[in-house]
């Protein structure tokens, strides 16, 4: 068996759901086909693909398989274009996790031009919150936000920074009163984001003195979106970045306190695995990513 053409075989029927078609992609008769899947199936052990007269389908672990083969390929084909970097033109998939706040708010309306700029790539974006294993689970490159990166063998690229202001409804300043110094959020509803580094101890900091005070509240949510959205509907007040909040400041929706107190900031960086070989595909990205950050 020539396991790297069984490969290939196997990714093709996978896609397209057909051996006729994979056959003609590949310039192979349907009976190379067969022969090339049955082989595989009997190198690994398993079935990977149930098969009828009429229709076929993955079996789970053929899913599984095809999640690596995928990848297992992209990366040969990268590995040919990095010998020729400036030549090549951005190809493959690309698996990119970010924020969903900072994807909505900052990226996903550009994100159409730059795919139509690049035919031949494929994003394949994850929107995610949480903090991903780039290497365990197989991402090119992770937008993420931290008031202090850590220490990692990762390469970073700063992109922006995000102040944060802290901000509630006019409806519940009225009914519960402005906060004049720190200490008087702990007897307001504070709502939480749940994710970030600084949920329960909010931090302000005024003449080089520093107040770090821990919030208590009804709502507690893993969304940024959510938050503001409680806050639009006069719930309690948050420390919030500035720009998912900005037009709701402006419009006046919500308002601004402690604005004579500076408080945290949320850096924006663009992580990837290595320096060394950049493919096309991700050097591509990481521009687009520059581009759309210094935009504001």
């Amino acid at each position: 068996m020539d396991r790297l053409t069984a490969l290939q075989v196997f990714r093709q029927v996978a896609e397209r759901n057909s051996f006729a078609e994979a056959g003609r992609r590949l310039g192979l008769s349907p009976a190379a086909v067969s022969k090339n899947i049955a082989e595989l199936e009997a190198h690994v052990g398993v079935r990977l693909i149930n098969r009828t007269t009429r229709r076929m389908a993955l079996t789970e672990e053929g899913r599984i398989y095809l999640e690596h083969v995928t990848r297992g390929l992209d990366a040969l084909v990268e590995a040919d274009q990095a010998l020729c970097p400036v030549k090549a033109a951005p190809s493959g998939t690309l698996r990119v996790s970010a924020p969903m706040t900072v994807t909505l708010t900052r990226l996903s309306a550009a994100i159409p031009g730059f795919l139509a700029r690049h035919p031949d790539l494929r994003l394949d974006l994850h929107l995610d919150d949480r903090r991903v294993d780039l290497i365990r689970e197989g991402f090119d490159l992770a937008v993420r936000g931290s008031d202090k990166l850590e220490d990692s063998s990762l390469i970073a690229r700063k992109l922006a920074v995000m102040p944060h202001v802290l901000c509630a409804a006019p409806s519940y300043f009225k009914a519960h009163g402005k906060p004049q110094a720190p200490a008087d959020l702990k007897a307001l509803n504070c709502i939480r984001f749940s994710l970030s580094g600084h949920a329960d101890a909010w931090e302000f900091s005024k003449n080089g003195h520093t107040e770090s005070i821990a919030v208590k509240g009804q709502y507690s949510v893993s969304s940024s979106l959510a938050v503001r959205d409680a806050l639009r509907g006069g719930l309690g007040l948050s420390l919030m970045p500035r720009p998912y909040v900005e037009d709701d400041l402006k419009a006046g929706r919500l308002q601004a306190a402690l604005e004579d107190w500076a408080t945290v900031e949320t850096t924006l960086y663009a992580v990837y695995p290595s320096r060394q070989h950049v493919a096309p595909k991700l050097r591509a990205f990481l521009d687009f990513l520059v581009e759309q950050f210094s935009r504001t």
